[in-house]
């Protein structure tokens, strides 16, 4: 490091990019953010209002890369991320990578083979990691609350699906290959990480079943659509959203099955119109289940079963009360990004990990190509060589 407090830039600074921004830069004297990118002129002078009048601002990632830099946060449309994060990664920078990690396996593969040629540290944005709820259950499975993992079964509600996904460039499998990749990476790696293992085996099925058929779309536009903002929860039913994108072409109902490479199976099932928004991850082991109810501002409900009863019984064995953090996601947010600065200016083991995010990736990838494809079974390909054993060392 060149100063006493880490310099950090932003690539992407309005949204996300500007939320993680903004955290980074109340965290004192250890970090800064200096420089701001972004194509939308209002959002870099609101990055002066919020970052100082000093702060550099440009519209050209290549220019924010040659400021004097420790590290950059790359918090831009998916379809960005590879380009960016390889130019970052050979300039030495320290990077905050938002996931998913890539587009595509070959994608990822060149990220961590650019991180590996210039020992440059690659941090990924997986911020369910550190949310309470996750932490916990991962918590339980480690101590043996349910002995030894046998099964994972996670179904999401995306309730504000329309509203979120499929009014901008989501809604295109050109710029986000598909909702498998895109909105299910996080459960993926999660999925992966409460299970201690890797898919090596997927199928998958779906099917866009309703947002394709609605119409009053919105007018065709070159290149991908900017993110459009704004969801009210009086627009219901579902058949009644408009001003979708012009060109929708992934699904809005799919689910996966998996085999990991531990034996564990997983099954993965996102909807894109339910009325509610949460995810329920029920994990089955040789001694009990557990499964989470809710996961919002509210907060959540572990429930632990390991004694037999015929029937449903819904007063558990254990019962957990998790209560959310401020500052984003639950508390995670905030976490995320003090592991990031300390991980920058010091290194050291990080709860998030490349080599898991390339795997999350892979795994969404392949379950698209079995969705498109009749739903057969496809394997997911390693990390192959050298790249692998340096990631599984913990580096990067």
């Amino acid at each position: 490091m060149k100063s006493m407090f880490l310099r950090v830039g932003v690539i992407g600074s309005g949204g996300r990019g500007r939320h993680l921004a903004g955290i980074v830069h109340r965290s004192g004297a250890r970090a800064r953010i200096v420089a701001c990118c972004d194509l939308n002129a209002d959002v870099l002078a609101q990055n002066r209002v919020e970052f100082g009048g000093d702060v550099v601002v440009t519209r050209s990632y290549t220019e924010l890369l040659g400021v004097d830099l420790d590290a950059v946060i790359i918090a831009t449309p998916d379809y960005l991320h590879e380009e960016q994060a390889v130019a970052a990664l050979q300039h030495g920078l320290t990077v905050y990578l938002e996931k998913p990690m890539a587009l595509t396996v070959p994608g990822c593969d060149r990220i961590l083979a650019a991180a590996a040629k210039t020992r440059a540290k690659l941090y990924l944005g997986h911020n369910m990691r550190h949310m309470p709820f996750v932490r916990k259950m991962k918590a339980l499975i480690t101590r043996g609350a349910i002995g030894e993992v046998k099964a994972c079964w996670v179904r999401h509600f995306v309730g504000h699906g329309g509203d979120f996904y499929f009014r901008d460039w989501h809604a295109e499998r050109r710029y986000s290959t598909g909702l498998l990749l895109q909105k299910a990476a996080h459960d993926i790696d999660v999925i992966h990480w409460l299970c201690g293992g890797y898919t090596r085996h997927v199928a998958g099925m779906g099917a866009l079943s309703l947002y394709g058929g609605l119409g009053q779309r919105l007018p065709a536009v070159k290149g991908p659509r900017a993110g459009v903002k704004g969801c009210t929860l009086d627009a219901w039913p579902p058949t009644s959203a408009r001003g979708l994108n012009h060109r929708i072409d992934v699904e809005d109902l799919s689910s996966m099955m998996m085999r990991l490479d531990n034996g564990v199976q997983a099954t993965y099932s996102q909807c894109h119109y339910t009325p509610d928004y949460w995810r329920s991850y029920t994990v089955i082991g040789t001694g009990g289940r557990m499964e989470n109810f809710g996961n919002g501002e509210a907060g959540t409900v572990i429930r632990v079963w390991n004694k037999r009863s015929s029937g449903y019984r819904a007063e558990a064995d254990r019962t957990y009360r998790v209560r959310p953090g401020d500052g984003g996601h639950g508390g995670a947010d905030p976490r995320i990004m003090e592991e990031f600065i300390r991980y920058a200016r010091y290194g050291g083991e990080t709860t998030t990990s490349p080599l898991a995010a390339r795997e999350s990736v892979a795994t969404g990838c392949r379950a698209t190509e079995s969705l498109r494809g009749g739903g057969a079974t496809l394997s997911v390909p390693r990390v192959q060589g050298r790249i692998a054993a340096y990631f599984a060392d913990g580096r990067g």
